[in-house]
C-alpha cells in the first residue's frame, strides 16, 4: 500500500517546479505589485489667496525691531539683520517671500528720481497711448468734467429730491402732452425710472474705466482724477446713493419686456396692456442696477485704498451701517467690495462695534485678502491725527502738481533747466524778423541808444 504522505509530497514538488518554470529570467519583467490602498489625504484648510506685503510694511517692521533690539535705525536698508534675534530673521524671510511691488510704487520711485536729478535722469519719451492722449485732452478741464458727472449722478440718484435737482435730466423723456390714461402714466413712470438707471449705469462705468486706465498709464494721473473726485464730494454722494433700500433697488422692475430688444422686433407684437407691462420678466434682479452698485463700490474702494484721510471720511459719514445694510444683496462680487470697505475702517470704529458685528468680522476674514502684519481686526491707530491726514493729502497734491507741470507744462520742460545757447556764431546767425516800425526808426534808435553814449568796447569784450 502506497504511503499517502509520500504521494502528496511528490505532487507538491511537481507544483513547485511548474511555478519555478513560469518565473522570468529578469526582475524587469516581473509585473508590478498592485499598490496598497493609501490612506485618504485631506486637503489642508487655508484661505484661498496668498497674502501680500508692501516694501513699506517690511521697512516699518525692520525699523520697529531695530529700535527695540539694537537701539538705532538704518535708513533704506532691508537686508542688514545684525544684532537681531533668530525669530526676527525668520520673520523677515517670510515677509520677503510675500513681497509685492506694484507698478504704482515703481512709477512713484521713478518720479522721485526725476525730481532729485532733473538733468542726469530726465524722463524719456512718453508713449502716446490712448489713455495718455485722453489725459492730455482732459487735463485743462478735468475738474469741471468730474463736477459735471457727479452732478448728473446726483440728479439721477433714487434718493435725490425733485426740488434739489439743478439739472433737468428728464427733458428728453417727458412728452409735450402729459399722459391722460392710467396705461400711459404707467409707461411714462417706468420709462423715467429706466432713464435714470441708464444714466447711473453709464456714469459709474465711465468713472471706473477712467480710474482704471489712468492708474495703468501713470499713478499720478489716477491720483489727480481721484483728488478732484474727492474734492467734489464723491464719497458722501456714493454713500447717499447706498443709503436707500438697496435690496429693492437691485430688484427693481423698471423695464417693459415686450418693448425691449429683441422682443419688440420678433414675432407678433402683443397689445400693450397693464398685464403685459408687468409680466414677462422672470429675473429676480435688475442686472443694470446691480452693475451700477458694483461699479460705485469699486470707485469708492479705489478712492480710499491706502488713503487714511479718505478712510476717516468713511468713518465720519457713518458708512458702516449703510454698507452693512447693503450686504443683504446676495451677490458675491458686490459683497466682496462692501467687505473691503468695511475692513479698511474697522480699527477706527472701536472695540464695541467689533464685538457687536462679529458675523461681519468673520465674513471679512473669510472673503477678503489680508496682508501679513495687518492689524485691521484689533488695532487702534492712536498715533494718527487729523492734521497728519491733511499733510498726507497736501504732499500728494504737491507730487501730482509737480508731475503735471513737468510733463504737460512749458512744453514738457522746466524753464529753469532749459538749455541756453551761448555760442556767438549761432546767435548772430539767427534770422530774426523785425517789425516795420523798428526798421523805419532804426537810424533814430542808433543815434539815441548807441552813438549818444560813450561805450568802452574793451570793457564790453572783457565781460
Amino acid at each position: 500500500m502506497d504511503d499517502p504522505f509520500e504521494n502528496g509530497s511528490d505532487r507538491d514538488d511537481d507544483l513547485m517546479r511548474d511555478v519555478d518554470s513560469m518565473k522570468p529570467d529578469s526582475d524587469d519583467e516581473i509585473p508590478p505589485t498592485p499598490p496598497r490602498p493609501s490612506t485618504p489625504s485631506f486637503l489642508h484648510k487655508a484661505l484661498p489667496w496668498k497674502p501680500k506685503v508692501r516694501l513699506k510694511d517690511l521697512e516699518m517692521f525692520l525699523d520697529n525691531t531695530r529700535s527695540k533690539f539694537v537701539g538705532f535705525q538704518v535708513k533704506n536698508d532691508s537686508n542688514s539683520l545684525a544684532g537681531l534675534p533668530q525669530p526676527i530673521h525668520e520673520g523677515v524671510k517670510v515677509l520677503k517671500q510675500h513681497l509685492y511691488i506694484s507698478l504704482s510704487e515703481l512709477q512713484i520711485k521713478r518720479e522721485e528720481e526725476i525730481a532729485k536729478n532733473p538733468l542726469s535722469r530726465p524722463e524719456s519719451d512718453v508713449p502716446s497711448t490712448p489713455a495718455e492722449l485722453l489725459y492730455q485732452a482732459m487735463l485743462p478741464n478735468l475738474p469741471q468734467y468730474m463736477i459735471a458727472l457727479l452732478k448728473l449722478l446726483l440728479a439721477a440718484a433714487p434718493t435725490s429730491k425733485a426740488k434739489t435737482e439743478s439739472i433737468n435730466i428728464l427733458a428728453d423723456v417727458l412728452p409735450e402732452e402729459m399722459p391722460t390714461t392710467v396705461l400711459q402714466s404707467m409707461k411714462l413712470g417706468i420709462d423715467v425710472n429706466r432713464h435714470k438707471e441708464v444714466i447711473v449705469k453709464a456714469i459709474s462705468a465711465l468713472l471706473l474705466l477712467l480710474l482704471k486706465h489712468y492708474k495703468l498709464n501713470h499713478i499720478y494721473q489716477f491720483e489727480f482724477m481721484s483728488q478732484h473726485l474727492v474734492f467734489a464730494n464723491c464719497i458722501p454722494l456714493v454713500l447717499k446713493f447706498f443709503n436707500q433700500n438697496i435690496l429693492s433697488y437691485v430688484s427693481a422692475k423698471n423695464s417693459i419686456p415686450v418693448l425691449d430688444f429683441p422682443s419688440c422686433v420678433i414675432g407678433d407684437q402683443p397689445e400693450l396692456t397693464a398685464e403685459t407691462m408687468e409680466n414677462g420678466d422672470n429675473q429676480g434682479y435688475c442686472w443694470r442696477n446691480l452693475f451700477s452698485c458694483i461699479n460705485l463700490l469699486r470707485i469708492l474702494n479705489k478712492l480710499t485704498k491706502w488713503k487714511h484721510s479718505r478712510t476717516m471720511m468713511l468713518v465720519v459719514f457713518k458708512s458702516a451701517p449703510i454698507l452693512k445694510r447693503a450686504l443683504k444683496v446676495k451677490h458675491s462680487m458686490m459683497q466682496l467690495y462692501i467687505l473691503k470697505l468695511l475692513k479698511m475702517q474697522t480699527k477706527y470704529l472701536g472695540r464695541q462695534w467689533r464685538k457687536s458685528n462679529m458675523k461681519t468680522m468673520s465674513a471679512i476674514y473669510q472673503k477678503v485678502r489680508h496682508r501679513l502684519g495687518d492689524d485691521w481686526a484689533y488695532g487702534n491707530d492712536m498715533d494718527a491725527r487729523p492734521w497728519d491726514f491733511q499733510a498726507e493729502e497736501c504732499a500728494l497734491r504737491a507730487c501730482v502738481d509737480r508731475f503735471n507741470n513737468r510733463r504737460y507744462g512749458s512744453n514738457g520742460t522746466d524753464p529753469e533747466f532749459k538749455p541756453v545757447d551761448n555760442c556767438l556764431q549761432s546767435i548772430l546767425g539767427l534770422k530774426i524778423e523785425l517789425q516795420d516800425e523798428f526798421i523805419y526808426n532804426y537810424e533814430r534808435w542808433l543815434e539815441m541808444e548807441v552813438f549818444s553814449h560813450q561805450i568802452d568796447w574793451n570793457q564790453v569784450l572783457v565781460h
